[in-house]
């Protein structure tokens, strides 16, 4: 008889953990207990050397569909004469590192019991511990009711007998309820489904926030929201009543299947089918569209009522945060015509998670619900707690403490002060989830972006990584990587070492060793909302002022000729025209030449349509030169594929730069979000069999941006000790109009703020 004290820590509360160790020592005749604990997992188990292996190999083999360990500290300890075995309530420990898990789909066994058990029978919050809500009502860990939002919810006699259960799947599911003592709806389904078939507009609150829903046939209503949210090209999401429905909708292969009905339910950007089944205003100008399932019962239940798929888009107003209660809804969106509320409080908004499918494999754009927070380990322990903070675009954050790192939901763009404020609130609720106090702040190397000020605010050691460089750490972190790799970071704008704006840097270890030729954008911020003023910078690097107005191009068209001059001074004289090296950019540029978008609506508009616009037909690509390390593409402006041409020559580029370098290589920034330019380069990288990672269940957008900043300061550990603020001291000559050009790159991405 041998007796054993294991502390397991991972995502292992609220996850039927203790039921399921439980189980296996009942049937195993195990002796002791279990027990949460704000360190994670602890128990004591009792029984013969082979009872206590084949234990073990229940850990490995049998965890419950949510549980996931990380770590296992396993000691043998003195032998007592307690029988039996028993779960035994939670205690608080000073150090808090349990994980907080993810909010999940409902189960199937949920769905059954809304349509066949009578305490559930279509019941809108109808959970277990195999799904529902977590990390969207967590006040506090360790995970027990009293530290949600459903501790105002007193559970009838029914409820709690299966809640104290161990054999039951309810056995210390938090958010357990029922009909009788549960949340309740503030408007009944069929009223809703009417309101949505009227061609209404309604709010329905989800699980991390407020959806708003209208008809996705009716032509009108969708016009309407596109105007009152501001909104006149970008896609919306549609949530669809089941698989079929997608797939009468969508090309859906089997991986994308796969992901659709995943626990985690998120938004799969699809290839839309040649049909008129809904509007085309759902996703106007592509061919994609963005699809997901109902992942809670009250989604379920209002398919009941419905035939047509709905838009389900994000609850709130531009560059704000998602709406959480349904005043919020009734203040900021007065369009709504019905909310659709319930009186369980959500504590953490967080957005439903958007992906795709590359190379038959998942590639994730925005990580929320469902798969946020993110924990990934690090090789070693390290002796410091560490916050990252990101980048104003796509914000997330990232802590790292002991062996765990932990990738915070999307928070979304800092561009208004309700969205930082969201920004300051995560940070407040991981410091909470933890006793997170940090010992060094980690931010961008940009001087004006909100949270590098914010950083240097805080009375702590803040260190500064390069935006790109971070991108590079950040497809690092993801699968664990060390040492030098050859790193193609191709993105919007970042501020570089130089003052200048990078975006299409490539790294041998963590020195840029390549970079594109900057191009001039014309003024600053203008020349990102609007591709036509790229373009043109690009004519005036090959063209005279007279020779560019005699151009039969549309960009050229698109100007008064007053405007061109104007321009040209601002290009001659280096007014406003801040230099770019951005690959994003150039997207924008080609979009223009080829009078896909002279303006853009939204972010990356220019080149989803180049992507929409790629021929795989063409095989030809653009000359290009490398001088000095810097690569400059010989456009032809007037090809009548130029979109395609210049995509092959990126591809073209990448491959044979690495096959000059002869290193493993790494693909990561928001250009890479082009599916059709990340599949061409993997598929010729394996032909040339070289070796290579990408971003895939972490953003390679600046959504990484944070966990790559905090990968490179834990990887660069000694180094940081030389650094101020992240710069390495006498390194880089700082130009003599730095200043000057910090003023332009400030105005770009702040210019309507004061």
């Amino acid at each position: 008889m041998k007796r054993f004290s294991y502390l397991i820590g991972g995502v292992v509360q609220g996850v039927g953990f203790r039921p399921f160790i439980y189980k296996v020592a009942k049937e195993l005749h195990l002796d002791g207990f279990v027990k949460n604990t704000s360190l994670g997992v602890f128990l004591e188990i009792q029984g013969s050397k082979e009872s206590i292996e084949d234990f073990d190999k229940a850990l490995e083999e049998k965890l419950p569909p949510l549980a996931k360990i990380e770590s296992i500290e396993k000691n043998q300890i003195e032998l007592t004469d307690k029988s039996g075995f028993e779960i035994l309530i939670s205690e608080d420990r000073d150090l808090k590192i349990t994980l907080v898990s993810p909010d999940i789909k409902v189960c199937d066994d949920c769905l059954e019991d809304i349509r066949t058990n009578r305490r559930f029978e279509n019941y809108i919050a109808t959970n277990c511990t195999n799904c529902g809500t977590r990390y969207s009502i967590i006040e506090t860990v360790p995970y027990d009711r009293k530290n949600t939002s459903m501790s105002k919810f007193v559970m009838c006699e029914d409820c709690k007998k299966e809640y104290e259960d161990p054999t039951n799947r309810r056995f210390h599911a938090q958010p357990v309820a029922c009909k009788k003592c549960g949340p309740q709806l503030s408007v009944d389904l069929k009223t809703v489904s009417e309101c949505i078939k009227s061609g209404k507009i309604v709010a329905i609150k989800g699980i991390g926030g407020f959806h708003i829903v209208c008809d996705s046939v009716n032509d009108e209503v969708i016009e309407k929201l596109r105007m009152v949210k501001n909104r006149p090209f970008k896609p919306f999401a549609l949530m669809c009543r089941d698989l079929e429905q997608v797939k009468s909708l969508a090309e859906v292969t089997e991986k994308e299947e796969e992901i659709l009905n995943s626990k985690e339910a998120p938004i799969v950007v699809l290839t839309k089918k040649e049909n008129k089944n809904i509007s085309d205003l759902v996703a106007p100008k592509i061919d994609r569209i963005g699809c997901f399932l109902p992942y809670t019962p009250l989604h379920v239940l209002l398919f009941d009522y419905l035939e047509n798929p709905i838009i389900a888009t994000s609850g709130n107003l531009g560059d704000e945060p998602i709406i959480t209660t349904g005043e919020e809804i009734e203040k900021k969106l007065p369009f709504v015509d019905l909310i659709v509320d319930f009186d369980r409080d959500i504590v953490n908004g967080v957005d439903d998670s958007l992906e795709q499918v590359v190379n038959d494999e998942i590639q994730i754009l925005r990580l929320g619900r469902g798969y946020a927070p993110k924990v990934l380990k690090l090789p070693k322990k390290i002796d410091k707690k560490i916050l990252a903070v990101g980048g104003n675009q796509k914000n997330t954050i990232a802590l790292a403490f002991e062996d765990t790192l932990i990738l915070s939901p999307h928070i979304g763009d800092l561009n208004s002060l309700e969205a930082f404020g969201f920004f300051e609130r995560t940070v407040e609720t991981f410091k909470r989830f933890y006793d997170f106090e940090p010992d060094l702040i980690v931010c961008d190397k940009h001087p004006n972006y909100e949270t590098t000020k914010w950083a240097k605010r805080q009375d702590v050691e803040v260190m500064e990584v390069q935006h790109h460089l971070a991108h590079i750490y950040s497809v690092k972190a993801e699968f664990g990587l060390s040492g030098d790799y050859l790193g193609f970071s191709f993105d919007g704008t970042g501020y570089g070492e130089d003052g200048t704006l990078w975006g299409g840097e490539i790294f041998l270890g963590d020195e840029r060793k390549y970079n594109f030729k900057p191009i001039k954008l014309l003024g600053g911020e203008k020349a990102i909302k609007e591709p036509r003023r790229v373009a043109l910078s690009m004519v005036f690097d090959r063209y005279s002022l007279e020779e560019a107005l005699e151009l039969d191009l549309p960009l050229i068209r698109s100007f008064k000729e007053s405007e061109i001059k104007i321009l040209h001074q601002s290009y001659s004289k280096n007014l406003n025209a801040v230099k770019s090296s951005s690959v994003g950019r150039l997207f924008d540029g080609i979009a223009s030449f080829s009078d896909l978008c002279q303006f853009q609506s939204y972010e990356g508009e220019a080149g989803l349509l180049c992507e929409e616009a790629y021929d795989r037909k063409v095989s030809e690509s653009f000359e290009y030169k490398i001088i000095d390390n810097q690569i400059e593409i010989e456009f032809d402006f007037f090809h009548k594929d130029l979109v395609s041409l210049f995509i092959n020559t990126l591809v073209k580029i990448v491959i044979e730069i690495s096959k000059q370098e002869k290193r493993e290589v790494i693909l990561t920034g928001g250009v890479f979000q082009n599916r059709t330019l990340l599949g061409l380069v993997i598929h010729r990288l394996k032909e040339e069999s070289i070796k290579h990672f990408y971003n895939q269940q972490t953003p390679t957008n600046d959504g990484g941006v944070s966990l790559g900043q905090i990968y490179y300061t834990v990887q660069n550990k000694e180094e940081t000790k030389k650094r101020k603020f992240g710069q390495l001291q006498g390194k880089y000559k700082v130009p003599e109009d730095f200043n000057k050009e910090s003023e332009e790159i400030n105005s770009m991405f702040y210019g309507d703020m004061k």
